[in-house]
């Protein structure tokens, strides 16, 4: 299939694919793709959904989802939240004007008590929402909520993308974490993974984006292996390419970060930048991502005397960020762990060099070590300093892995072949679930006959306070348990 083709979009009537065009709701509780990978996974994968001629509406709660715009079929329904973590007042308390129902209650309650409310306060939301539009969609795609209020019937056969375990991320941080208040700490933001775990064992259809994740979701969410699909996801080739026109600035490497994250190793490449410049003087690293004023990043920024060798950027366009990576002479992913990497996949498009740990599914991006990037064990500094050293002092060698790189991404990590492999596991899931119902067994004759009570309400009556109790039967038990971050955990963008 062509690019005049997919931009041209289906015939009349009918998606690239020859079936019908679905009707998609995709559901994202964090969309923003400044704010981390699921928000850039909505926005490309909408916009080479639309593309192929389904209607996708996108389905999300603040930060909202960044949409491409002028593609016909591809809307935004804003569901909104109460927005606790926002900027510049994050783990603040709503004024009571701001409560409408029993959800409030329990999203506020739980940031209380240090946990992190959102998947299941914005699972609640879009099954009130989905319920309430009834046959609107031919499939829903949820985007790692994994909330409670995703199980059962939300309008439409259910699937799920599943990134990688948010109890990776739990570990690494635990692991990380100094004394006993922050270890609490990190345990009462990631008790919804407890949640998850639940969530997912029930589903039907989850898909992920590589074969590490996928068996990472075997083995700590307890999801049976033949329910699990891989769709790759990749890179926007088309704006992540190489141009000659931008000059690479000497001794420049680029990563994408968040210093406060231990799961994304900064603090690693900060060490081995150090050792670095024992060798090369003006080697120096651009880190697209928030700054933290404190903790060990910036405490070793401090300790190694960086403080001029290493730059924080955020908030670019698109348009700077791929600039910056055509800039660098090397991009590097000292990740401990990822489930995919796009910012691997991005560099590499560009014709950037790349050096990369093995942690993770970064090996099934990246490729192997020598031919198409350089790779070191994770948490390795003095490794990342070789591999970097390396690189900065041999042009030929860069050009070759840069050429390479974007060789294996434009074969293997597309978003249309993502959009593509996505779709095809839609029509099986819509397939699956109009199957034959099964037969129910007669009732016993002998059985107490119980007639049904009233649906619970999911509103308290006007003029009373709204609780967490006002939550439907079932779900209150369960989400009871269920605590997310308190004002010694990072704020979320």
């Amino acid at each position: 299939m062509t690019a005049e083709a997919m931009e041209a979009g289906p015939g009349a009537g009918a998606a690239i694919d020859g079936d019908g065009p679905l009707r998609i709701a995709l559901l994202t509780y964090k969309g923003n793709p400044f704010c981390g990978g699921q928000g850039v996974y909505v926005r490309h994968l909408s916009r080479e959904l639309a593309r192929l001629g389904h209607r996708v509406e996108v389905i999300g709660s603040q930060p909202y989802p960044v949409l491409d715009e002028g593609l016909p079929g591809l809307s935004l329904t804003e569901l909104p939240s109460l927005d606790l973590y926002r900027q510049p007042d994050p783990f603040r308390t709503p004024a009571r004007e701001e409560f409408r129902d029993w959800i409030d209650a329990l999203e506020v309650g739980t940031m209380w008590t240090g946990g992190f409310p959102e998947p299941l306060t914005f699972s609640l939301r879009a099954r009130r929402h989905l319920r309430a539009r009834q046959g609107a969609f031919d499939v829903v795609h949820d985007n790692q909520t994994l909330g409670y209020g995703l199980l059962g019937d939300v309008g439409a056969p259910l699937v799920t993308t599943i990134h990688h375990p948010i109890t990776v991320d739990r570990r690494l941080e635990l692991d990380a974490a100094e004394g006993r208040r922050r270890r609490a700490s990190v345990r009462r933001w990631y008790a919804f993974t407890r949640m998850q775990k639940r969530v997912a064992r029930r589903l039907p259809s989850v898909l992920t984006v590589s074969g590490t994740s996928r068996q990472e979701i075997v083995d700590h969410l307890g999801v049976t292996q033949d329910r699990i699909h891989v769709v790759h996801i990749g890179a926007d080739t088309d704006l992540f390419s190489p141009d000659p026109a931008v000059p690479q600035v000497p001794g420049r490497i680029v990563t994408t970060s968040s210093a406060d994250v231990p799961l994304k190793g900064l603090v690693h490449l900060v060490e081995a930048l150090a050792k670095v410049r024992t060798e090369h003087s003006g080697a120096h690293l651009v880190v697209v991502g928030r700054r933290a004023e404190d903790g060990p990043v910036a405490q070793a920024i401090e300790r190694y005397g960086l403080e001029h060798a290493v730059e924080f950027v955020k908030g670019i366009s698109d348009a700077e960020l791929v600039d910056l990576v055509r800039s660098a002479e090397v991009a590097c992913v000292p990740s401990l762990y990822e489930g995919f990497s796009l910012p691997a996949a991005e560099a590499m498009a560009t014709g950037t060099p790349l050096v990369a740990t093995t942690g993770g599914a970064i090996p099934e991006v990246a490729g192997p070590d020598g031919e198409t990037c350089l790779a070191v064990p994770p948490g390795d500094a003095g490794a990342l300093a070789a591999g970097l050293s390396r690189l900065l002092g041999d042009p030929e060698l860069r050009v070759r892995l840069g050429s390479a790189g974007r060789a294996r991404v434009l074969e293997r990590f597309t978003w249309a072949r993502a959009a593509q492999g996505t779709v095809a596991h839609y029509r099986e899931a819509i397939a699956h679930a109009a199957g034959p119902a099964p037969r129910r067994a007669a009732p016993d004759p002998a059985s107490p006959r119980v007639a049904p009570g009233p649906a619970p309400s999911a509103t308290p009556a006007p003029g009373l306070p709204v609780t967490p109790g006002a939550a439907p039967a079932g779900v209150a038990e369960e989400a009871a348990e269920v605590v997310v971050p308190n004002r010694e955990s990072r704020a979320t963008c």
